[in-house]
């Protein structure tokens, strides 16, 4: 399945500007549906590469701060820089060792430091200078840190058969290319783009979690089309009413389907010769 049609042009627009406003009323909620699902496999990869106790970590586009406010109490971290181009949910739920900071991680002068965690979760699909960002964040690790990134892949195919849900998915995913150049069809190249960066101990992993009735998945994807529905539609892939045949089909005991699987990739910066 394909995000774009041949020889498509991505769009120009930004997240959280021309979809997904955080000024939107329920913005957050669909943010921590989607932590709900999420955030458990990202605090086990976390933990799993040593994150812990004296580490000073950074959280690009950290949304709600659900990541940034586990990795200080359950894995005890010194502390989080969280950032986001809009740090208003945030500031809304302070936490002790984190600190917001409202920026763009695209931005040439951005430089907030060394870390010995640089995590990004589903941030770089949205961004068309992705794989050159891959090796500015891992610039900001110390010897010895380690790059997440985390990112949305499509895992149906051509021969998935055709229901509400995925003629939702395609629409979705072909809108928000065409209005804000969000592209997963490249996410499988990130161990690459880590080996490239110069980063050892390269390893990825998928992680899909399961389509069911009023499962936080679920409830995040029928928000995200609600939300993202202009940009469907103009597709001409789909129309009102078939949205709501998406949303109703993933409420009902008739689905099954792949939700789309977020892929984990990361990368260790190499300490260099001891002594």
């Amino acid at each position: 399945m394909t995000s774009v049609p041949p020889g498509g042009v991505p769009g120009d627009g930004r997240y959280g500007e021309a979809a997904f406003r955080p000024d939107r009323a329920g913005e957050a909620e669909r943010i921590d549906f989607g932590a709900l699902a999420y955030d458990a496999i990202t605090m086990a990869r976390l933990r799993a590469l040593g994150a812990g106790p004296g580490w000073r970590c950074l959280d690009i586009g950290a949304g709600t701060g659900t990541v940034a406010r586990r990795l200080l109490g359950e894995a005890g971290v010194a502390s989080v820089l969280a950032v986001d181009r809009d740090v208003r949910f945030l500031d809304a739920r302070p936490a002790p060792g984190l600190r917001a900071l409202q920026a763009d991680a695209t931005a040439p002068d951005f430089a907030p430091g060394l870390f010995r965690l640089v995590h990004a979760r589903f941030v770089l699909m949205h961004l068309p200078e992705r794989d050159r960002l891959v090796g500015r964040l891992a610039e900001l690790l110390v010897p010895g840190g380690v790059l997440v990134l985390s990112d949305a892949v499509d895992v149906t195919g051509e021969r998935t058969p055709d229901t509400p849900y995925t003629t939702a998915m395609r629409a979705m995913w072909r809108g928000l290319r065409d209005t804000i150049g969000t592209d997963v069809s490249t996410v499988t190249s990130y161990p690459r783009l880590l080996r490239e960066a110069g980063l050892d101990q390269v390893a990825a992993e998928i992680h899909v979690p399961p389509l069911e009735p009023g499962s936080a998945i679920s409830r995040f994807w029928a928000d995200t089309w609600r939300r993202s529905g202009q940009a469907m539609l103009s597709t001409g892939l789909i129309d009102a009413a078939g949205i709501d045949d998406a949303v109703r089909y993933l409420e009902s005991d008739a689905c099954a389907a792949l939700s789309a699987g977020m892929l984990t990739a990361w990368g260790r910066k190499h300490q260099g010769p001891v002594g």
